[in-house]
C-alpha cells in the first residue's frame, strides 16, 4: 500500500479508535489521528508477524487491523501522558 493509502487507513481508524475508546486526550483530535496512523502501521505488521495475514490494499480486514493498532496505541498514550 502506498503512504497516502495508509493515511486514509490510519485516519479512519483514529476516528474510529476515538469512538471505541472515548476520553479526553491530553494531545487533542491531531494527536489522536496521528496515533490512528501509527496504528495502522504498528497493527499491519504486528498482524502479518502473527501470521493473520498481511495488509495489502484498503479493505475491511486491513480496517479492522488498523483499528485494533489504534486502540492499542491510543490506550498506551493515555497510560504514559495521563498522571
Amino acid at each position: 500500500m502506498g503512504i497516502l493509502s495508509w493515511i486514509i487507513i490510519g485516519l479512519i481508524a483514529g476516528a474510529i479508535a476515538k469512538a471505541i475508546h472515548p476520553g479526553d486526550d491530553p494531545g487533542g483530535f491531531f494527536v489522536t489521528i496521528l496515533i490512528g496512523i501509527a496504528g495502522a502501521v504498528v497493527g499491519g505488521w504486528v498482524f502479518s508477524l502473527l501470521g493473520y495475514g498481511k495488509v495489502d490494499g484498503f479493505d475491511i480486514g486491513s480496517l479492522f487491523i488498523a483499528i485494533v493498532g489504534a486502540v492499542l496505541l491510543l490506550f498506551i498514550y493515555r497510560k504514559v501522558v495521563t498522571k
